[in-house]
């Protein structure tokens, strides 16, 4: 069962809407099939036209149902169901009904937020679905869960093959049909190179002049690009650090192809032996750890990575709601060695606790202030905060 399923539910017993975010096939209508289980409710597909055809006059139909919990699948396709939506809830809240109205579901942050945005603050909350983590794969599935990356199918599939046949598939779908009908019009083969670029460049600064240049567009196009792979949930920019120090810092941000699956499918990577002989693994290890720890993070926890001019960084810098501060470095190996720019970071930052990710499972102090650990254990201390 995903863990955030409890989530979900949580947060339906108090607002009359949950969004329920993620990229296509992370699972998203598995779990909410599944909570339809549980609470009388009725399910609609807006790829479906029969579905979509029951919306027809949705006021009507939402009225006839008004004690179940309508699960709306796919709901950016029809934007103006949003102002509908926040009618219905008002006239339930007038009559007593508060929470639990809704649970939609969308493939994309960027038309679903914008739209609720508008027309239901206050009423919604929104619970982000990733692929599978480490939490529910397991400690021992982890260098198939890195290999193979995270959506059900591709880690679930009967060997390494079949997992890369999934992906390839599954990229070509996103190419080709997903994202024309949920972004602008861009060709498939030059998005495909772009998305490849970022891969190639896993954890690397944004150098939105050299992607320009090597894809033939301007600035501002490599941007929309950029903003559109995010709002799909596809790839993550993770902001540079800013506070008062009299170090000269970074602004560019780090950027990330969010699921290790895919950016080795994208490289061509099919096994844990072809990944670790491609200069991409330590990128693609840092990446699968980011994307781990800021699964289970807190709520209202900031995120960012540490760099100065001079080259002095740290890889993650997580600011919690209360005011504690976790620097962590991640490193590919069992023997992880710091460097001098490591130590002058926490000297910048001070942060609470400092930590060192590495790929074995003990757990040591490497000076009085550091301390060694695998993904899984602080993936685990994470969760009980």
């Amino acid at each position: 069962m995903r863990i955030y399923k409890e989530t979900v539910m949580d947060h339906l017993g108090q607002f009359p809407a949950v969004a329920l975010l993620g990229p296509r096939q992370a699972g998203k209508t598995t779990m909410a099939l599944q909570i339809g289980e549980e609470k009388a409710s009725l399910y609609l597909d807006l790829e479906n036209p029969a579905d979509l055809r029951k919306l027809a006059d949705p006021e009507l139909y939402f009225e006839n149902h008004q004690e179940k919990l309508i699960i709306i699948d796919e709901v950016h396709r029809v934007p103006d169901l949003f102002q509908v939506l926040r009618g219905v809830i008002d006239r339930r809240r007038r009559k007593g009904s508060a929470g639990g109205q809704f649970l939609l579901l969308g493939s994309a942050s960027m038309d679903l937020l914008r739209q609720s945005g508008e027309s239901l603050a206050g009423r919604i909350a929104y619970v982000e679905l990733p692929p599978f983590g480490l939490l529910e794969t397991g400690a021992d599935s982890l260098n198939m869960l890195w290999v193979r990356g995270g959506f059900p199918d591709s880690f679930l599939a009967a060997d390494d093959d079949a997992s890369m046949v999934w992906r390839d598939n599954f990229l070509r779908t996103y190419l080709e049909r997903d994202i024309p009908l949920l972004g602008p019009r861009i060709p498939a083969e030059t998005l495909r190179r772009f998305w490849t670029m970022l891969a190639h460049q896993q954890g690397g600064l944004l150098n939105a002049a050299q992607l320009a240049r090597s894809l033939a567009v301007d600035g501002k196009t490599i941007a929309s690009y950029l903003d559109l792979m995010v709002d799909l949930l596809l790839v993550r920019r993770l902001r540079p650090w800013y506070g008062n120090t009299r170090k000269r810092l970074v602004r560019s941000p780090r950027i990330y192809v969010r699921d290790s699956g895919v950016t080795h499918a994208l490289l061509g990577l099919g096994d844990l032996n072809a990944l670790l002989g491609h200069p991409v693994a330590g990128g693609s290890w840092e990446g699968f750890a980011i994307e781990n720890l800021l699964a289970v993070v807190p709520p209202r926890t900031e995120a960012s990575f540490y760099r100065t001019a001079a080259g002095a960084e740290i890889d993650l810098v997580l600011e919690f709601a209360g005011g504690k501060k976790w620097a962590v470095e991640i490193k590919r190996g069992l023997a992880p060695k710091l460097g001098k720019g490591f130590h002058q970071s926490l000297e910048d930052l001070r942060p609470d606790r400092s930590f060192v990710i590495y790929s074995g499972k003990e757990r040591y102090p490497l000076a009085e202030d550091i301390e060694v650990v695998g993904l899984v254990d602080l993936v685990t201390d994470l969760t009980r905060m």
